[in-house]
């Protein structure tokens, strides 16, 4: 059997999804959770094969939860099950560990036949996403992004989970000059938010 934790913050889907997932013959829903942090509290007592999770969620969303959970539970595989589809919210679920990318829209078929390949080990990407990233490996070389020692002294901090203040108050600068050496980083990395820049700049192998 397949060992599944749902987590979704909107009831009528959660319950959909379950109601789907359940009624396969090698499938056992251990648990379900509305939110990143409920998922966490509970990975540890249900013990799923798989976490089945939305992306975007009130608190802790997807990308932080998947990351979250695969650090402590390394045996655990996550499937990203969302609405979203962006280039953005694809390769920040990738980059968090996440071994499959579905979509809610997804006929039963293939995301029974997701959430079965991840439980073997394999990937499970829905086709467009797919199709993103074979573009995005053909796309031409983008510039080399060059930040500063101070902007990744700053950007790692910001992945620590300080903020601009405690930023400043670690490093000695003033707050206003922790968000002036935030914004360069955020010219550079083609991004509008503090979230995002850390996820770039890991991608991008700069942190």
């Amino acid at each position: 059997m397949i060992r599944l934790l749902v987590v979704d913050d909107h009831p009528v889907v959660r319950a959909g999804i379950v109601a789907l997932l359940d009624a396969a013959p090698d499938i056992e829903i251990v648990g379900t959770a509305a939110g990143g942090e409920e998922a966490l509290a509970l990975v540890p007592s249900t013990h799923p094969d798989i976490v089945v999770m939305d992306l975007r969620m009130p608190g802790i969303d997807g990308d932080e939860a998947t990351a979250r959970i695969l650090a402590a539970h390394p045996g655990v595989r996550v499937l990203i099950l969302t609405t979203y589809e962006s280039d953005d919210a694809i390769l920040a679920a990738i980059a968090a560990g996440a071994s499959g990318y579905l979509l809610k829209a997804a006929p039963e078929e293939e995301l029974l036949a997701g959430v079965r390949a991840v439980a073997a080990g394999e990937v499970a990407l829905a086709p467009s996403v797919s199709r993103m990233l074979v573009a995005r490996t053909r796309a031409p070389e983008q510039p080399a992004v060059v930040l500063s020692a101070r902007e990744r002294e700053v950007l790692q901090l910001v992945a620590a989970g300080l903020s601009n203040r405690e930023i400043g108050e670690r490093i000695h600068l003033g707050e206003a000059t922790v968000k002036t050496h935030l914004l360069h980083a955020f010219a550079k990395l083609e991004v509008s938010d503090r979230t995002r820049a850390v996820t770039r700049a890991m991608e991008l192998r700069l942190l």
